[in-house]
Formats: C-alpha cells, structure tokens, sequence
C-alpha cells in the first residue's frame, strides 16, 4: 500500500508542479504578491497529496509565538517536506537556499520568480553580503525569511554545527529569530521515495530578540532552544546517548 500510495503521490505531485512552473514564469512580469498567490495554490494542492494520498498530517505547536510581523525563522532541516510546509505556516516566505536549485525545470523557475534568496554556498564574504541584502529587501516587504541553519538536511538524532548566516543577518538588521523544530523525518526520511503515513508536528519557540547579542550568542541561543525541543519531539532518535556530528554538502544556504 505504501508503494501504491508514495508512486501516486510523486505522480500527481509532477503533474501539478509542471503546469505551476510555467504559470510563474508567464507571471514574473505581475506582482509578487500575485506570483505568491499562485505557488499558495500549488501548495495547498502539494498538501492535499500529502495528506489524502500518503496520509501525512501536520500538527502545529506554538502558534501563538508567533509575531504579527514576519522575521527570521531559523528551523530545523531533516526532509524536503518543511520546504513545503513551513510556507503553510509563515505566509508569505521566502527561504535562503544554494543557487544550484534554481537551476531545476520548473521547480527551479518558480523559486527564482518568487525572488528565494539564492547565494553561492561557497562564496564566503559575498555570500553573507548577498544575504544581507537581499534579507534586508525581503524582511522590508513584509515577508518571512526562513534559514536552516544546519545548511543540510541532518538525519533524526545526529547534530552539525549551526553555521552563523542567519545570525549575521539578524543582528546586522536587529530583527528577532523564531526558532522551529520539527520530527518530519520520522515520517519522511530526507531522499525517501517512499513515505509513511503519520503525523509531523512543528513546535515554534519563543522569539530571540537579538539587538544586544552577538552572532556566536544568538547561534547558541537558537540551537539550544531546537536541539532540546527534538529530544521532547523525537526522545527515541537521541536516546540512549547524545547524537553526534554528521553531515554532508549542504542542500541549503551554507552560511
């Protein structure tokens, strides 16, 4: 049933991206707000998948954490599926992710149309000065900015370094950081192609106001706060002994 259910998913999820693609890119000439429009129709449809045909359900703690003006949201990575999900939350988003996506038929043409922060995971200072910059636009406009400071998608119960991108750009704009955790990966393993039904739940934290604190500060802070809440999350995935370092090249942002 699995196989029936995760093959159908995957098909019909082709078929609604492809004519998604093209829609943006025809509409790249209109306001952003109508391109966001459209990818939140091909979101909603993306989730009516999930949850009809893989019997996927989302549940949401700590909504009321969150502030009336979007800021920076630095969650936690295991699959592709909080790429997805997290702009059912935050609307609208916009993630920093590596400049190889945009590259993608039609996935890759929707993300550079609805103007995703795209840096150079190798280019060091520009990286960060591109980030800036462009965070700085994004967050102006009025729509949520999402870095996963990991910078790949880790496997449950195992940890890497938070890379300090996203604290750079909090405490060079003094916007406040909303940490998120979550356990997608129990359901929907990072590059499964066969995905079991269940129930993910998303916890966000309390905001981090970060004027006063330095890069190294609102990094531990942040990681603190999301590494605790998986071990309430996922306890099965860190017991009977701490995790330890894993990754590999980053499928996001690398600053």
């Amino acid at each position: 049933m699995i196989v029936l259910r995760s093959t159908l998913f995957w098909l019909l999820t082709v078929l609604l991206t492809i004519p998604f693609g093209i829609a943006l890119v025809l509409l790249t000439l209109l306001p952003l707000k109508a391109r966001f429009y459209t990818v939140h129709l091909w979101r909603m449809g993306f989730m009516f998948l999930a949850r009809w045909v893989l019997g996927v359900k989302m549940v949401v703690k700590g909504r009321e954490n969150i502030p009336a003006q979007p800021i920076l949201v630095l969650s936690k990575h295991e699959s592709a599926w909080e790429t997805v999900a997290l702009q059912e939350i935050f609307i609208p988003t916009v993630f920093v992710l590596k400049q190889e996506l945009l590259k993608i038929p039609f996935f890759g043409w929707g993300l550079a149309a609805l103007r995703m922060i795209a840096i150079d995971r190798n280019g060091g200072k520009e990286a960060l000065r591109q980030m800036l910059e462009q965070g700085k636009d994004r967050l102006a406009q009025g729509i949520w900015v999402v870095v996963f400071p990991e910078g790949t998608r880790v496997p449950p119960g195992q940890r890497v370094r938070y890379k300090l991108g996203a604290a750079y750009l909090a405490t060079r704009t003094g916007t406040p950081v909303l940490p998120v955790a979550h356990n997608a990966a129990d359901v929907w393993p990072k590059k499964a192609l066969l995905i079991q039904p269940g129930t993910i739940t998303v916890s966000i934290g309390p905001p981090i106001e970060t004027k006063e604190l330095k890069d190294a500060q609102v990094n531990a802070a942040v990681e603190a706060w999301i590494e605790a809440e998986m071990r309430r999350l996922s306890p099965q995935r860190y017991l009977p002994r701490e995790a330890g370092t894993a990754g590999t090249e980053a499928d996001g942002a690398q600053v």
